[in-house]
């Protein structure tokens, strides 16, 4: 595998450019080799098999969603309460938000997963270990809510992004708001 680790993220982010734009379909080395700029085959020598390129787009998204250490010591100094929880829960939603293009590609990814068992098999395993990550995470910061609530919180999220990113039901109403509905509705 080649060594520089710049040139693989920028391929992987053009490859999550791809996915994004064209869909599972379009995602082919040569059509990441041409989002990146980068001479024909410089894909192949990075990710040699479609499999690999997957695996290295769900490394990358993981990457440019996870959170700053700022963001998560400012709030570590914080008193756990329902309040914290939800300001949690809105970054999650503008990180996502705020990057569409790699939301719009794990979409891609997910639903590409209900197709292909071995893209199921590296992102099913990614998401488990983020999920329980989270799970881990509010327990240890004495955030409200177990492992339960957490995950009703993974399926309101990725619903609502859904919405947001595509065809809002009820454009109106604030993101924020939505989050501070779910946070009362769900732990209060």
């Amino acid at each position: 595998m080649a060594k520089n680790e710049t040139r693989r993220r920028s391929l992987a982010d053009a490859g999550l450019a791809v996915l994004a734009r064209l869909g599972s379909r379009g995602l082919t080395h040569r059509a990441v080799d041409l989002e990146a700029g980068a001479p024909t085959g410089t894909t192949s020598n990075y990710f040699r098999s479609r499999d690999s390129l997957i695996a290295g787009l769900v490394e990358r998204i993981g990457e440019r969603l996870a959170p700053s250490d700022q963001d998560i010591e400012r709030r570590a100094s914080e008193t756990p309460s329902l309040e914290l929880f939800a300001d949690y829960v809105r970054d999650i939603v503008r990180r996502l938000s705020d990057d569409r293009q790699v939301t719009i590609a794990l979409f891609e990814l997910r639903l590409e997963s209900s197709r292909r068992p071995e893209v199921a098999a590296v992102l099913g395993a990614w998401q488990r270990a983020g999920f329980d990550g989270d799970v881990a995470f509010n327990a240890a910061a004495g955030l409200p809510g177990g492992r339960r609530e957490i995950a009703l919180f993974h399926y309101a999220i990725d619903g609502l992004l859904l919405d947001r990113l595509t065809t809002p039901i009820d454009p109106g109403t604030s993101t924020d708001d939505i989050i501070d509905d779910l946070v009362a509705g769900l732990l209060g």
